[in-house]
């Protein structure tokens, strides 16, 4: 006696909408400028040297780079330093921020998250992926609740075999 058995995909049966944050990621190279490197000293601004400095940079060496600025001196750099370099760039880079990577990171997701459609999942079961190869800014997690939360019947964390419950409407 042989009987048929189905194998059958419980998961894809089930509705769940499966998001991976990492699908949000801006793709694109990142690059940072430390203003050390253009201070008398690593440490002192003298305006004629810093503009000479910056109108040397090459704008291409940053084409459709993610860019931070910031600061790894011990010293007090005025906000119009930022705008010299932030104009110089700002035609060549998708993105410029003051702060360090992880800085960059953060409003990369936000703006990420905020400009993402998800109508979709209005109603649905949806289960956020937990475990990733990239790095996610935990904000982005927090924000990505904030977003789904009116939308979703019912949020998840974790992975479709082992699931943490986060909410139902």
């Amino acid at each position: 006696m042989s009987e048929e058995f189905e194998i059958r995909n419980k998961v894809a049966e089930s509705g769940l909408i499966n998001f991976d944050l990492t699908d949000l990621v801006p793709k694109g190279e990142r690059k940072g400028i430390d203003l050390k490197d253009f201070l008398y000293m690593e440490m002192i601004l003298k305006e004629k040297d810093f503009r000479e400095k910056v109108a040397a940079i090459n704008p291409e060496d940053y084409k459709d780079a993610y860019v931070y600025i910031y600061n790894s001196a011990d010293s007090i750099v005025p906000l119009w330093a930022y705008f010299l370099i932030t104009a110089k760039l700002t035609e060549a880079t998708k993105k410029i921020v003051f702060g360090n990577r992880e800085d960059l990171e953060v409003i990369l997701m936000h703006n990420a998250i905020q400009n993402y459609d998800f109508d979709e999942m209005r109603g649905k079961r949806v289960l956020v992926k937990g475990c990733s190869d990239k790095e996610i800014p935990e904000n982005a997690y927090i924000e990505l609740v904030e977003q789904l939360q009116p939308l979703v019947k019912s949020l998840m964390f974790g992975e479709a075999c082992s699931n943490v419950p986060i909410l139902k409407n």
